[in-house]
């Protein structure tokens, strides 16, 4: 893949042979615009056989242009950087292909926002990777919570229902004790069946 990045005052002086065939990127728009950057993004007409492009990129009512070409790629989009914040920006796109450039796209026009302004929608809209892992850790914490709770739960049911099973064993032991013990303490009875008298 090549690269070349061009800054250049005044009109462009390069001389490019252009693709008569060659149709010029349609739907040229800007996304993610910030206060220093942004990028923009093309749709190339169906059939044409394209091996990179070239965008071109003017600050308004300022004859310096930044040119960027890229060739052996099939990217339909291309950051923009190190833009001025509140400044407004002229956006030109081409095609290339193995016999030229194509002609140059509708000029697409757009502002950067202010600095603050970027950060306030980045509170209210995005959220960043840091925040999804602060997040991502709170639920992970409250799940072990809820794991440990549930685990202990288990432990005091299981403890109750051993306590019970050995509290039923003993109950017809002590039963039986208590029937023993009775027995023993009533007054035995003479065989013929009246009462043991002593001889005086």
């Amino acid at each position: 893949m090549e690269r070349f990045f061009l800054l250049v005052l005044g009109c462009l002086g390069v001389s490019r042979v252009t693709a008569d065939s060659l149709s010029p990127p349609v739907n040229v728009t800007i996304r993610a615009l910030k206060a220093n950057s942004a990028v923009v993004t093309w749709d190339i007409p169906e059939g044409d056989s394209v091996i990179g492009f070239a965008i071109t990129q003017q600050k308004k009512d300022v004859r310096m242009l930044r040119f960027i070409q890229e060739v052996n790629t099939t990217t339909r989009s291309c950051a923009l950087w190190d833009l001025e914040e509140e400044t407004d920006y002229i956006v030109h796109v081409q095609s290339i292909s193995m016999s030229g450039t194509s002609p140059l796209s509708e000029p697409l026009r757009f502002r950067t926002p202010k600095e603050a302004e970027t950060q306030a929608s980045k509170g209210k809209d995005e959220v960043t990777m840091e925040e999804v892992g602060q997040t991502t850790q709170l639920r992970a914490g409250e799940l072990i919570i809820i794991v440990v709770v549930l685990i202990m739960w288990a432990g005091v049911i299981a403890l109750f229902c051993r306590q019970y099973d050995i509290i039923k064993d003993n109950e017809p032991n002590n039963n039986k004790d208590k029937a023993k013990n009775s027995s023993e303490c009533s007054t035995p009875e003479h065989p013929t069946g009246g009462l043991l008298r002593s001889k005086v």
